[in-house]
Parts: C-alpha cells; sequence; structure tokens
C-alpha cells in the first residue's frame, strides 16, 4: 500500500512539472508608448497569467515614441517604429534579455518615411518590416547578425487616395507577413486595399508585388489592422472608420472576402475609430477595438468555415483603447487605452468568450501597444 501511494505521489509529481514546463504561467509584457526621449519609453513588466498579477521589471529612456513593438521569435531582440523631429521615422534595435528585461540599445535605422506605426520581424530575423502611415510607404530593413540593423534598405511608396476626407493620400497601416513568411500584407488606410507582396530574402530588395497585387474593400472603409487565423486558412481586416471586420479566406498570397460585419453597436452614428484585432489562442473567438465615442471591445466566435456571429460587447474602462493583447494562455486581455494611461486587466472566458474585469490595471502614460513572450 505505502508502495503504490509513493508511486501516485512520484507520478503526480513528474506530470504537474511536465505540465508547468509545457504550459509557462509566467510572461514578459512589453509596453510601447508614446513619451518624450528623456522619459521612459518602453516598460517591461513580469505577467502570470493563473492571477492577472503583474511586477515591473524594467524600461528604457532616450528613444523618443518607441510606439509600436516587434519581438524576435528567439526573444533575442526587440524592434521598434520611433517618430522623431518633423515627422521622421526610424526603427530603434535593441538586444533584449527575456530573464531581467533588459532592453539595450543597438542603434537606429530609416523607417523610409514619415509616421511609422507598425513593426514585424520574419521567423529567421533577415528582415524588418515596417509601414508609414503619414508618408504612405513601407520598408524592408536588412537584420546584421548581432540584431543590429542594416541602413540599406528598400521603400516602396504607396499612390492614391480614397473617398473621405483622411483619404487624401495613401495611409500605411500595418505590415503582416503570412505564417509561411512568403507574403507581406499591407493594409493601406488611404486606398482602401490591402496590398500582398512577395518576399525573397535573398534579394536585397525582397519585395515585389503578388499577383493579384491587391484586396479591394469597399470605398471609405479604412482598413487599419490585418491577422490570419492559426489554421492559415482565413484572415481578418479590421477598418478604421466604418468599424466593419472583414473575413477573408486565404491560400498562397492570395484573399477571397466571403464576410463582412459590423463591430459598431446597432444604430450608432458617433464616431468609430475602430483600431486593432486580435485572436484568443485556440482560434475559436475573435476581438476589435473601438476607440471614437465608443471605448469597447467587440467580440465574435469563429466558427468551423472562419465565420465570425456575435456574442457580446466589453467597455475597455478607459479612453482610446489603441492596441490589445491577449496573454499566450488565454485567460486575461489586456487592453492600452491611450488616452487615460492605463492597461486595463480583464478575465476571458474560455468557453463563451466574454470578459469580466478584474479591478486591476497598469498605470503606464500613454500606452499604445502590448506583446508577451515567455521568460525563459
Amino acid at each position: 500500500m505505502k508502495t503504490t501511494t509513493a508511486l501516485i505521489m512520484i507520478m503526480s509529481f513528474f506530470s504537474l512539472a511536465q505540465g508547468q514546463h509545457s504550459s509557462p504561467k509566467i510572461f514578459n509584457l512589453l509596453v510601447g508608448t508614446y513619451s518624450s526621449p528623456d522619459k521612459s519609453g518602453i516598460y517591461i513588466y513580469t505577467f502570470n497569467a493563473e492571477t492577472g498579477e503583474f511586477t515591473k521589471k524594467a524600461e528604457t529612456t532616450g528613444i523618443a515614441n518607441p510606439s509600436f513593438l516587434a519581438i524576435t521569435r528567439d526573444r533575442k531582440h526587440v524592434y521598434a517604429v520611433t517618430e522623431v523631429d518633423g515627422g521622421k521615422g526610424s526603427v530603434s534595435a535593441f538586444s533584449f534579455d527575456p530573464v531581467s528585461g533588459k532592453l539595450s540599445h543597438l542603434n537606429n535605422a530609416s523607417s523610409g518615411g514619415d509616421g511609422p506605426c507598425y513593426v514585424t520581424i520574419d521567423e529567421k530575423n533577415r528582415f524588418v518590416f515596417v509601414g508609414n502611415y503619414s508618408g504612405g510607404s513601407l520598408s524592408a530593413i536588412p537584420v546584421n547578425a548581432d540584431g543590429s540593423l542594416n541602413n540599406d534598405i528598400q521603400t516602396i511608396q504607396h499612390t492614391g487616395s480614397g473617398v473621405l476626407k483622411n483619404q487624401d493620400k495613401a495611409h500605411v497601416h500595418a505590415t503582416v507577413l503570412s505564417a509561411d513568411d512568403r507574403y507581406l500584407f499591407v493594409p493601406d488606410l488611404g486606398t482602401d486595399k490591402v496590398y500582398v507582396y512577395k518576399v525573397d530574402y535573398t534579394k536585397e530588395k525582397p519585395l515585389s508585388p503578388a499577383d493579384p497585387a491587391f484586396a479591394s474593400v469597399t470605398d471609405g472603409n479604412g482598413p487599419r489592422h490585418f491577422i490570419f487565423h492559426q489554421n492559415g486558412k482565413y484572415a481578418y481586416l479590421i477598418q478604421e472608420m466604418s468599424g466593419v471586420i472583414t473575413a477573408f479566406d486565404y491560400v498562397d498570397g492570395k484573399l477571397a472576402s466571403k464576410q463582412s460585419v459590423s463591430s459598431a453597436p446597432k444604430d450608432f452614428s458617433g464616431k468609430i475609430d475602430a483600431a486593432d484585432i486580435h485572436l484568443s489562442p485556440d482560434g475559436k473567438f475573435l476581438y476589435g477595438s473601438l476607440r471614437g465615442d465608443i471605448n469597447e471591445l467587440a467580440i465574435y466566435a469563429v466558427d468551423k468555415n472562419g465565420k465570425l456571429s456575435y456574442v457580446g460587447r466589453q467597455s475597455t474602462l478607459g479612453k482610446i483603447p489603441r492596441n490589445f493583447a491577449i496573454d499566450p494562455t488565454g485567460n486575461f486581455l489586456l487592453v492600452a487605452n491611450q488616452n487615460t494611461n492605463d492597461i486595463q486587466i480583464f478575465k476571458r472566458d474560455h468557453k463563451t468568450g466574454m470578459l469580466a474585469p478584474t479591478g486591476k490595471k497598469i498605470l503606464v502614460e500613454k500606452p499604445v501597444c502590448l506583446k508577451f513572450a515567455t521568460v525563459n
């Protein structure tokens, strides 16, 4: 009997340890902000995905407006878009210690245009891709072996305009790679298109137009952020002016629109100003943030065919939810409220997708980007 009990205890301990190893609960939370060089720009917190508790670990100074962030898959480097005097854009490269949370500045490279707003990097750390909102362009920036950036960049200028006043010219709002890193998708708010580029990493100028070169949306929608479903078969686009979320089927660089839903409340007539979009880690729910006069998250279920059905809404408990993130376990959703200087923490129901306020919030000046990364 004693032998059996001891064996059960050993097996239970092994299972627990194995579970902890395969499913970490402690993560780094990196926060990009709008800030002046003499103030902290990027904040790093430890976040407990079981309890929702957080602890500040580190911060950076000396970089103006390190807003949108990208973390390499190996977690050794972080890249941040920055806006400097006169609206000229740059990308800052940092080495990153995920254990201590320390960021060490390596160098800056030109973003190739004004008002950079989005940055991403391929899985093998070959190129950083950045979108310039004010300038209406995108750039591919080579990455050196030490993680620093090379200034021998490729820049592509978009042209054209839309039907609304703030669509007077091209406004690139995101640069999103497909799961296989072979295509780059570029929503352009000004031209109502999602441009598609082939990526050839063997070339100094890796980007060339795909065939077809873009997918169009209804005039006046204003494409903003774009994501792929975890299964690689579907993609979703949130559109700033209309608040419409469009679902696409995706195959080898080609998008086929199949559904559009409004994320704004029914019969709403105020300013919508939709912003960010994310899927739950299990791919069963989609969330979109609305700024303007709404300040809410819209919640949708995703069916087996990738189509969306409305689930509910949740106030962000603050103003201008420019960005939000779901922790890798799917337990919590965090919202960066830019104009109320806080990050609200919501508990997420895995079965229903609904959110519940926890009463916890992180106080940060003008938070505009949230990224999770494992600690070790």
